[in-house]
């Protein structure tokens, strides 16, 4: 259900004690060691108070593990089957319960080092892969995070903390934890570090002193472990005064009282989106109940409600879309019509405009094959309709490739706009043939409609309307002229449905 559950994730650079940090809360040697990337999946580790002491994994239910040695061999096998031998990451977690007299109830999740640099056969992009991994444990409202540096590295240029500070710039669900404390170099300390002075926090900084790789390897037992570390804290003169806030003891107090008053305070919040969700199924689970997917009704209301998506789809593609979903990469549907009679349309027309002097020669023959033997006093009109018939006689051509262009486009989107109902291919197919249809016959009776415009255009010449500069007008013309300025370009164009204003296009 994806819940946003209260959870500590453990985040910090490669080898600054993470682990051993876990180790000593559970009082066991348990995970995987060793130098370079250990922990490779993330690690949900269940620790309850329990009086018997075993493990318990997910993905081997009822198995109860009471040697920590095959706890481990587990943990290294199952991350080995999902990351293979390399030393590869997954974000897939294991989950861990540790039942045991020794800890407090706590819920901790061990996530991978920070790692810069790609070491053997470890995919290029492996730091950017980690980083990821945290965020997606860590970004989450509910999850505190526990921030592990080491003492003997600068706290400014510390992984970890970076990356809570992005997630949580305030330091509200961030806990400090500083490890080997006990490897800094003589005369420096990092008292002003725990007592929140450097960089504060608002859950502060707690300090512990892990065991060296040496001791874990002469297997030092971790309970004398524990006590080397108090005694390192009680006659350490930086840190003595702070002693009973120091140690692994202290930090799971701390860590089981934050967890349980986080929980606390995130409890209501979860109840409720728990509550809505439990509404909203159960109003699901009472339709259900009565359902049968037989039913005709069930299946007509399916149909019609893909028929009406198909609808609105149409017009948002046509009308323009209105919505977030808009395509930035290309015109698509309406917008394409719309270029279609703006931009390629007037191209067309412009382009079957005439050579003035092919015109000319055209006039002149026109004239004198009416005229016959005779030589004329007048232009005879009969010139005049043959030359200017041809011209109106072109317009069909261009208007009727505009048209298959618009029909190809309107087809193009009927395609776009059912791909929703791939998984009925018969209903598709139907839907398709049925919009198909009658866009063709739309597309005929369109045709015919421009056919007759032009043959109405051609029937009748109107010499007398007051756009044509014939005979009638160019007295009045001429009078214009020579009182004022004289006016430019073609006035039929001018004045005529196409306003093509460029003339240097049109010569």
């Amino acid at each position: 259900m994806a819940l946003d559950l209260p959870q500590i994730a453990v985040v910090g650079g490669q080898s600054a004690g993470k682990s051993s940090v876990l180790e000593n809360f559970v009082g066991r040697d348990f995970l995987p060691r060793g130098s370079g990337i250990v922990t490779r999946r993330p690690l949900v580790l269940q620790l309850i108070n329990s009086t018997m002491e075993y493990g318990e994994f997910l993905h081997v239910r009822g198995k109860k593990f009471t040697n920590f040695d095959e706890i481990r061999k587990e943990i290294e096998d199952e991350t080995e089957k999902s990351t293979g031998h390399n030393k590869g990451i997954s974000p897939v977690p294991i989950n861990l319960r540790v039942y045991s007299p020794y800890v407090l109830n706590l819920t901790l999740i061990d996530l991978p080092g920070m790692t810069k640099v790609p070491v053997g056969d470890q995919p290029v992009d492996i730091e950017n892969q980690i980083r990821e991994m945290i965020f997606t444990f860590i970004k989450r409202e509910n999850c505190l995070i526990l921030s592990v540096t080491s003492a003997n590295q600068d706290l400014a240029t510390s992984d970890a903390l970076k990356l809570s500070k992005e997630v949580d710039p305030e330091g509200l669900r961030t806990i400090g934890v500083i490890t080997k404390l006990d490897l800094m170099d003589e005369g420096t300390d990092a008292r002003d570090v725990l007592e929140n002075k450097l960089l504060p926090l608002r859950r502060g900084y707690i300090g512990v002193v892990n065991r060296s790789q040496r001791d874990i390897e002469g297997k030092k037992d971790i309970r004398v472990a524990l006590d080397s570390e108090r005694k390192f804290f009680l006659s350490h003169p930086s840190y003595r005064h702070m002693a009973d806030k120091m140690g692994t003891p202290y930090l799971q107090r701390v860590l089981n009282q934050q967890l349980t008053n986080h929980i606390r305070d995130t409890l209501p919040a979860l109840r409720d989106k728990m509550q809505k969700q439990m509404l909203i199924l159960e109003k699901d689970v009472e339709e259900y109940k009565n359902y049968r997917p037989d039913d005709p009704t069930r299946k007509t209301k399916a149909m019609l409600q893909m028929i009406q998506q198909l609808q609105t789809d149409f017009e948002r593609n046509i009308e323009g879309s209105g919505s977030a979903a808009i395509n930035t990469s290309e015109l698509s549907g309406g917008a394409r019509i719309n270029r279609l009679f703006h931009e390629r349309f007037p191209f067309e027309i412009v382009k079957m405009e005439f050579d003035e002097k092919e015109l000319r020669r055209e006039i002149a023959f026109a004239i004198r094959n009416i005229h016959g033997i005779r030589v004329g006093l007048f232009t005879p009109d009969m010139a005049f309709e043959a030359i200017v018939k041809r011209q109106i006689g072109k317009l069909r051509e261009p208007s009727l490739k505009c048209v298959d262009l618009c029909i190809n486009e309107l087809g193009n989107v009927v395609r776009r706009c059912t791909e929703k109902m791939l998984r009925y291919p018969r209903l598709r197919e139907e839907t398709e043939r049925i919009i198909t249809t009658h866009i063709r016959e739309r597309e005929q009776k369109t045709k015919d409609q421009i056919l007759l415009l032009v043959e109405v255009e051609l029937a009748y010449m109107n010499t007398n309307h007051e756009d044509f500069i014939g005979f009638t007008n160019a007295q009045q013309t001429a009078e214009n002229t020579q009182g004022g300025k004289r006016k430019l370009g073609n006035q039929v164009i001018r004045k005529g449905y196409m306003c093509i204003h460029n003339l240097g296009i049109m010569k």
